[in-house]
């Protein structure tokens, strides 16, 4: 059930950012860039795609989705987690990046700028004063352990 709630907001969110939205945007000429550089898109397309499968699978080890409504029940504190506290946002902007490399966009790349723009404003004003009520002390550590964006390697 879990894993179908999380398929479920895969389709609805992440899927309206990197899928619909790019496919609206560029619904007047999809035609993609140059060669090189869609080998180039390539990587980031995958592992963002991939980062984020990993961090949902960790959310449903956790007894949760990655949707606010139907958080984990525990502080996801492993796998991508470790190394940043928003992988999966990265996740989303490193599609994004792909295929705005893809399709040689300009407005795709704008759309990345407002998407992680957006991402950030949630996750200051409503993740983590959210995850602090939700797990205390072990949520204080893990903020001062772990970086919000730019990933390093895991303090002990």
């Amino acid at each position: 059930m879990i894993w179908l709630r999380t398929l479920i907001f895969t389709v609805l969110v992440p899927a309206t950012v990197t899928i619909y939205l790019p496919w609206w945007i560029l619904s007047r000429s999809r035609a993609p860039g140059p060669a090189g550089l869609r080998w180039l898109a390539a990587a980031p397309i995958a592992l963002g795609a991939a980062l984020y499968a990993w961090c949902a699978a960790d959310f449903a080890r956790a007894r949760g989705t990655p949707a606010p409504i139907d958080p984990p029940k525990e502080l996801v504190a492993r796998g991508a987690y470790r190394w940043s506290r928003n992988p999966m946002y990265l996740g989303v902007a490193s599609v994004l990046l792909g295929e705005a490399l893809w399709f040689g966009s300009r407005a795709l790349v704008v759309l990345g700028l407002i998407v992680l723009a957006g991402f950030h404003a949630f996750v200051i004003l409503y993740e983590e004063p959210s995850l602090r009520g939700r797990f205390g002390d072990a949520y204080e550590h893990y903020l001062r352990t772990v970086p919000r964006w730019l990933p390093r390697r895991p303090r002990p």
